[in-house]
């Protein structure tokens, strides 16, 4: 996917946080820490992993594809992308009215780890709290 394919993604995916720009995923893109996953043109997940911790920095999912496990395996494969990488922990920050992603997060093994106040700023200028979220890693996969 290209930058534009992935911001155009993005924003039919989210209000809040604020949709990313083509430059936004540009500059990620060309981070060779940076890694993206994509299920067809449905969705893409962006991940990062240095120094021993992962951080899935976001995760979009066609609103028509949704609620048939597109954003299950994404995450699955983010772990176990993460892991080849040489991660042991994994990181995320979901606005904490989300609770649709925040279930998608605990069912792979994501537990609270703290809160930003008022980190993500709505369309209609409110604040929402950023949950942080974390989950230890196994080894990397053999083979």
């Amino acid at each position: 996917m290209t930058p534009e394919a992935l911001a155009a993604l993005h924003a039919r995916a989210f209000r809040t946080p604020a949709p990313w720009s083509p430059a936004d995923f540009a500059g990620l893109l060309a981070d060779p820490l940076c890694f993206l996953l994509i299920e067809g043109d449905a969705g893409f997940l962006l991940g990062r992993a240095v120094a021993g911790e992962a951080e899935l920095l976001t995760i979009a999912v066609a609103p028509e594809a949704r609620r048939r496990g597109l954003g299950r395996k994404l995450v699955a494969r983010f772990l176990y992308q993460a892991q080849l990488r040489g991660a042991e922990r994994a990181f995320l920050e979901v606005a904490a009215d989300n609770a649709a992603a925040i279930g998608l997060y605990e069912s792979a093994g994501f537990a609270p780890a703290g809160r930003r106040r008022g980190y993500y700023l709505t369309p209609e200028g409110q604040r929402i709290d950023a949950l942080v979220m974390a989950r230890e890693l196994a080894a990397a996969p053999s083979g």
